[in-house]
């Protein structure tokens, strides 16, 4: 007679508590890496405690290779499932540099009629003078600035990486955009 609960209902519940399992280790270790130090050990405790719960129920079925390969299976769709939410989340900061050449006013103005803060720094590259610009976003902005950026200089160079803590700054607010009559007095 077909076990239905050994071939069917055993996998079935394996992959499924690996899949919650690894989407929880995998958005622990995001909120460890982003200081979120009292969400990361309440994720690690649950984490856990699936995992001792699975692995009771393989030795269980030790036998059963389909079980195995539930297993497995669940760990992939978790590390994918937890990556997706991290990223529908949109967590943290981002710094983001922008080279351009010295010419390019508009992308200065621009950020600063959408309320990003930046600053400008002149250097040298190897085709001549450039202009540095830096600003640090919420990472949900990172569309629209990317997007002001391809806007004013659409071959700008810019690069983007993750910050784990900022202080003081000037970010958008919803919204309202500054009037900064000194700014409009020095960028003319």
């Amino acid at each position: 007679m077909f076990d239905w609960y050994m071939w069917v209902g055993l996998p079935l519940l394996v992959f499924l508590a690996r899949m919650v399992d690894v989407t929880l280790g995998t958005l622990r270790i995001i909120f460890i890496s982003r200081g979120r130090k009292y969400l990361a050990p309440l994720l690690g405790f649950v984490e856990v405690l699936i995992w001792v719960t699975v692995i009771a129920q393989i030795t269980k079925g030790a036998h059963n290779i389909v079980v195995y390969l539930a297993y497995a299976g669940g760990f992939a769709a978790g590390n994918y499932i937890g990556m997706y939410i991290e990223d529908k989340l949109a967590m943290g900061m981002l710094v983001i540099r922008v080279i351009i050449p010295e010419h390019v006013k508009d992308l200065a103005l621009k950020l600063h009629e959408k309320g990003y803060g930046f600053t400008s720094v002149d250097a040298y590259g190897s085709q001549g003078p450039v202009k540095l610009i830096y600003t640090i976003v919420m990472r949900k902005n990172l569309p629209e600035v990317a997007g002001i950026i391809q806007q004013a200089y659409p071959s700008a160079f810019f690069t983007v990486e993750e910050l784990r803590s900022v202080e003081h700054g000037v970010f958008p607010r919803p919204s309202s955009h500054p009037q900064d009559p000194f700014f409009r007095r020095k960028s003319k």
